[in-house]
């Protein structure tokens, strides 16, 4: 395919010898440089030559987000690279199509993330890709007609959705010889943490096949952040993404994009109260995790469920305090937060100092109901084995990763907040299983501690006429055309990363979310086949997986 068809001008591809651009000279047809990553745009017949030449010889093993899109004069994917030995370094892999013709690629063979998120791309923008596995759609029923994020989609035209019959992906012709059956999962919530649906073939009471059915409540966040304006607008929908109590995680992601897009500088003052909120954000969504894998494995409500709520209570009644609400919180602001804590400002830190002082000892309590005990060790250790490079290939991150050995913490790799100015450990466990990550999140918990309580320390004695809360941000936001930036948080369940991309108005022409539960919850089918079902279902819950930010 031509540059002419897909409407982009040829250039020289340019790079300096430590820009990994120079290492696909050869595919490039341009390059671009995005707001916090340089970009090469290649043919879409060179997809996987490109993307294994630079997993292979730049070490950009990360396959963070893919980005698809639609132009006036062409349609593109983007493949927002990054290296697990060193987030900082980045890549944009820039691939255009022709408008008649939105074909390229894919990439599933070098990065196995990227089948779910180019069934996405095809699904919602029409992007077909050569080679993909299984390129279905992955968010909307099979009967849909059109692509909702496409531009010549029509949004009257009215969709009957048939019903089909669910087949055995495994049994042959004649049923009556085969072993296997299918048993259907969900879509009801307590056995698959929110609205998702399994189809799981069995071999007696073994798992030898499972396929994850996502997209009961796409909500089209994208799409209604893309209606919304940069400055007032956007900031209330990351909360809805994790109802868990992650939210304030959620709204950096957006907050760190925006601010990243528009230039702007967030104060000392205001990136202090950002980090103590957001800890306190994770210790209550973490919380919950723990709380709902005890009822997973070992049924335990009376005691470990209730004691996890009893403790987010007093989590939610310190963010209460501090933003007004109890789970979405929309606290963040551009250029710093709404507004300072509460007065009196003693009762407070005290509040706060009250909770971190017996965490420890609730914390050692989960340890006494969970971690040593025989029963859960037995449907957790060696079970539900995610090996560290499968781990990497699926675009793994957070506690999951972690839990793999994977020894990635954005926090700590790609700074942003006041976290590289603070006391903390990365925390990662060896087992690559079940109870590994349930140690991870655990002993996250005392980390988030660690954070808190310096923070309160540091905004204890902060000088009162140098507590500024907010940059002086312009009313209306207008970024120039055609600005792009893909930023990303470490959330509560991983990797948290949004795409914008401007048009020159105070809306985003294209505003992407990137969840880690996404990427997360399609290495199921790596930890649980071969297992039982109940060691499916501890497989499941040790994901914590929040659907809010799977299906969007």
């Amino acid at each position: 395919m031509s540059t002419e068809e897909t409407g982009r001008e040829t250039a020289p591809a340019t790079a300096e010898p430590s820009d990994p651009r120079s290492l696909v000279a050869e595919y490039a047809v341009d390059t671009e440089e995005h707001v916090n990553a340089p970009g090469v745009v290649i043919r879409p017949d060179d997809v996987q030559a490109t993307l294994r030449t630079l997993r292979d010889e730049a070490g950009l093993d990360h396959c963070s987000c893919v980005t698809a899109q639609e132009y006036d004069d062409r349609f593109e994917t983007i493949y927002h690279l990054k290296s697990y030995d060193d987030a900082t370094r980045e890549l944009s892999v820039v691939v255009p199509t022709s408008k008649d013709d939105p074909r390229s690629e894919s990439a599933e063979p070098v990065y196995r993330t990227a089948d779910w998120h180019e069934r996405e791309a095809y699904d919602l923008v029409g992007i077909e890709y050569d080679d993909h596995p299984d390129l279905r759609r992955i968010l909307l029923p099979e009967t849909w007609q059109g692509h909702p994020l496409s531009q010549d989609y029509d949004q009257d035209r009215p969709q009957v959705v048939a019903f089909d019959e669910n087949a055995n992906p495994l049994a042959p012709d004649d049923q009556a010889e085969s072993d296997t059956m299918l048993l259907n999962v969900g879509p009801h919530h307590p056995a698959t943490h929110g609205v998702l649906h399994l189809e799981v073939t069995l071999d007696g009471e073994q798992v030898v096949d499972i396929d994850p059915d996502i997209g009961y409540i796409h909500r089209c966040e994208e799409q209604m952040c893309q209606s919304g304006t940069y400055r007032h607008q956007i900031m209330p929908y990351p909360d809805r993404w994790d109802w868990g109590g992650g939210g304030l995680l959620n709204e950096w992601a957006y907050a760190r994009a925006a601010e990243s897009l528009a230039d702007i500088e967030v104060p000392d003052y205001a990136q202090v109260v950002r980090t103590m909120a957001a800890e306190l954000s994770r210790i209550l969504s973490h919380l919950l995790a723990t709380g709902a894998y005890a009822l997973d494995v070992v049924g335990d409500f009376t005691a470990t469920f209730m004691y996890a709520i009893q403790d987010r209570e007093k989590v939610q009644n310190i963010l209460e305090e501090l933003t007004g609400q109890r789970l979405m919180f929309n606290y963040f602001r551009l250029g710093g937060v709404v507004w300072d804590l509460p007065e009196p400002r003693e009762d407070f830190f005290e509040l706060i100092r009250e909770f971190l002082d017996g965490l420890p000892e609730r914390v050692q309590e989960y340890h006494d109901l969970l971690t040593t005990n025989e029963i859960l060790q037995l449907r957790t250790v060696d079970v539900g084995v995610l090996e560290p490079e499968t781990a990497k290939s699926y675009g793994c991150t957070g506690p999951v990763a972690r839990g793999s050995g994977v020894d990635y913490d954005l926090r700590r790799d790609d700074p942003y907040g006041y976290y590289d100015e603070l006391d903390w450990d990365v925390v990662t466990e060896d087992g690559c299983d079940n109870f590994a990550r349930l140690q991870v999140r655990l002993r996250e918990v005392e980390e988030s501690a660690k954070i808190i309580e310096q923070c309160v320390d540091l905004l204890e004695n902060w000088p009162e006429d140098d507590r500024e809360i907010q940059a002086n941000v312009p009313r209306t936001l207008k970024p120039e055309p055609d600005t792009e930036v893909y930023r990303a948080v470490e959330a509560a369940k991983g990797e948290l990363g949004i795409y914008i991309r401007s048009d020159g108005t105070d809306s985003p022409a294209r505003f992407k979310i990137r969840g880690g539960s996404f990427s997360n919850l399609q290495s199921l089918p790596e930890m649980a086949e071969g297992e039982y079902i109940p060691d499916m279902i501890a497989a499941l819950g040790s994901l914590d997986t929040i659907m809010g930010e799977v299906d969007r």
